[in-house]
């Protein structure tokens, strides 16, 4: 006998469908704390539904998430508008098995939500639940309020702007564990060559701060500039510095520790077997979900 028979109908349905609509709703915020605020939300609508007038559940949870992180994603913009530094998505440890699905782990990674926001609301919506979820297109128009004809537009559109800046080529994940290594060797030992050997021509480097914890306020473009920022090392931080790889959205990551406590992470994004992208998110307000795994599913 199942958790979910000794409850009632409303809430096994919920409970059973929970980590996809976690889901879904983060890879539309980037926010594991905004996404846990619209599953308490979609909970809410949800415990109000005559049941009776519900043939998919499934899918009218979905409906009901997806409005709500829609109305979200507009607040988020405005929050964003004002925030210190760059912004980046708050990270997620994962499960090893997460990155056995190639596509959600693509889907979840911090490159790959980097290239959500540059999406409408809307377009974000179709295109997350199009090609993550692959739900129908009369299932995504009743939950954007679109007709389907409509939808098939928003999609291709969505589709064809993220494939323009989504990365390129296929890493394995050997490939990106190895390169992982070899970037935390250089940086912690100050290797400048041996990071300009890892770093793409058009490598960025994007630090997170929150203006709570020190942090670069603007990108750092290039594969020299990013080299010398890097090859400084933890040394400025003030205090014993531990790196350690672990798993976050999907993919390998570092978790950083200043005097034993977690002090943030930072995740690269690999293009045609270079690095293009390191990602630092040192804001306190969003490493809560590193130190517990997260259970992600379609």
């Amino acid at each position: 006998m199942t958790d979910t028979e000794h409850i009632d109908p409303a809430t096994a349905a919920f409970v059973t469908h929970r980590n996809l609509l976690f889901t879904v709703a983060y890879e539309m915020l980037g926010s594991a704390a905004d996404a846990e605020d619209v599953l308490q939300e979609t909970w809410l609508q949800w415990a109000g539904v005559d049941l009776g007038q519900v043939r998919d559940p499934r899918a009218y949870l979905v409906r009901i998430a997806t409005r709500q992180a829609i109305g979200r994603l507009r607040t988020l913009g405005r929050r964003k508008e004002s925030y210190v530094g760059p912004w980046l998505p708050e990270p997620l440890l994962t499960a090893p098995d997460v990155a056995d699905d190639i596509e959600l782990a693509e889907s979840v990674s911090m490159a790959m939500l980097l290239v959500l926001e540059t999406l409408t609301p809307t377009e974000r919506a179709v295109f997350v639940l199009r090609e993550v979820f692959d739900l129908g297109y009369d299932e995504i128009a009743d939950a954007v309020g679109k007709t389907p004809v409509t939808v098939r537009q928003i999609a291709h559109r969505a589709r064809a702007h993220v494939a323009a800046r989504r990365p390129r080529g296929t890493v394995s994940a050997a490939e990106a564990r190895a390169t992982l290594a070899a970037f935390q060797r250089a940086v912690e030992t100050g290797d400048l060559q041996r990071l300009l050997d890892l770093l793409a021509p058009d490598a960025v480097f994007l630090g997170d701060g929150g203006g709570i914890k020190q942090a670069l306020l603007h990108p750092v473009f290039g594969r020299t500039p990013v080299a010398r920022l890097l090859s400084g090392g933890t040394r400025w931080m003030g205090g014993v510095v531990t790196t350690e790889t672990t798993h976050v959205n999907g993919h390998p990551a570092l978790l950083i520790r200043l005097n034993g406590e977690i002090d943030g992470v930072v995740a690269i994004r690999m293009d045609d077997g270079l690095i293009t992208g390191v990602y630092s998110v040192r804001n306190p307000e969003k490493l809560s979900r590193v130190v517990r795994q997260t259970t992600m599913s379609r």
